[in-house]
């Protein structure tokens, strides 16, 4: 009896193991852009039986976020951050159909775009990457929004964080044109602004009545998260 016990202790012993070295090989396979692995290293994650959920936020969200980290710091291109993005999003086709609805619960709705008369969209494209692999459901707009598309899009999806985008000095007022135009519809209390841009900066932030400023796509998720109380 006592031996069988121990051989019980034994496999759950190396079971645990098992699970660690997954979930640290699906963190090196976003990290890696291994993108040819990430589907079998899913599909071993539910064999030994991870669930999908801390596959997805112990695994390749670790991954996503040191690619972010070492995007930030000019280890990795745009390239790689864009690589390591489909790498996650093959390895979510195989574990989205065994979460449950309830399962994995969004830190909140994210509403993003580039303001009108800006078309760049590097930066925000860079940004809603990292929110989608940290968790937040992402509504993307594109670029070139104007306030009233902002404010229709807040208003249907109840969104929780509203991101604005400028690249150019000449667009960068608008952002304080969108604020307003929150503060007048009655929006502005129910959502969190945070802008970014080259032309911005937490001094711009406060003067035009934003919550928040992130100097880079790392420091965006971070900040948004702290918005959310994550």
């Amino acid at each position: 009896m006592e031996k069988k016990f121990q051989q019980k202790l034994v496999k759950a012993g190396i079971l645990v193991i098992k699970k660690k070295e997954i979930l640290n090989m699906l963190r090196e396979c976003i990290v890696n852009l291994n993108i040819e692995e990430i589907k079998q290293t899913c599909q071993d994650a539910l064999a030994v039986g991870i669930p999908p959920v801390k596959a997805i936020t112990e695994g390749m969200a670790e991954g996503m976020n040191i690619v972010g980290e070492r995007y930030e710091a000019g280890e990795y291109f745009l390239s790689e951050l864009i690589v390591a993005g489909e790498v996650m999003k093959e390895g979510m086709k195989v574990l989205e159909p065994h979460l449950k609805k309830a399962e994995i619960k969004k830190l909140g709705k994210v509403v993003l775009a580039t303001v009108k008369g800006d078309i760049h969209d590097i930066g925000k494209n860079i940004v809603a990457t990292l929110l989608d692999a940290a968790g937040f459901e992402v509504i993307d707009l594109g670029v070139d929004v104007s306030a009233q598309q902002f404010l229709d899009k807040v208003r249907e999806v109840g969104a929780d964080v509203l991101g604005l985008s400028a690249l150019l000095t000449t667009t960068l007022l608008y952002q304080e044109t969108v604020i307003h135009n929150l503060q007048e519809a009655g929006l502005r209390d129910q959502v969190k602004v945070i802008v970014g841009g080259v032309p911005a900066g937490p001094e711009w932030a406060e003067e035009i009545g934003a919550d928040a400023y992130a100097e880079n796509a790392t420091e965006a998720v971070a900040v948004v998260k702290q918005l959310v109380g994550a």
